[in-house]
């Protein structure tokens, strides 16, 4: 599966802006999705998962109330809408999918992965 993550830019703090991830050629209905983020000189970090079916969802601390993970109708792209943003929010942000779990916070059960977006958030 071939992932493309879009909609990063440049916002201000208290802003919003939708990553999308899209498959090429195939639906991502099979697949548990997962947002990732990893900011220079730091470690990849969970952002949010949702499950094959979009019943379930799971966000980091650090995001929750703030971020929503979502699927497409169509359920070839998965969404992360992003609002209230701060400037800790910056990073480069990927979009996983897994074939192996239902839904996961852990990078190593992501099978697959889309090139980064960068979001950058200023004060």
């Amino acid at each position: 599966v071939q992932l493309q993550a879009s909609g990063g830019g440049l916002v201000q703090a208290g802003g919003s802006l939708r990553l999308s991830c899209a498959a090429s050629g195939r639906t991502l209905s099979n697949y548990a999705m997962g947002w990732f983020r990893q900011a220079p000189g730091k470690e990849r970090e969970f952002v949010a998962a949702i499950s094959w079916s979009g019943g379930s969802t799971f966000y980091a601390d650090s995001v929750k109330g703030r971020f929503t993970i979502s699927r497409g109708n169509a359920q070839n792209t998965v969404y992360l809408q992003m609002n209230s943003l701060k400037p800790e929010d910056s990073a480069v942000y990927y979009c996983a999918a897994s074939t192996i779990a239902t839904q996961t916070p852990h990078d190593y059960e992501y099978n697959y992965w889309g090139q980064g977006t960068q979001v950058t958030v200023s004060s």
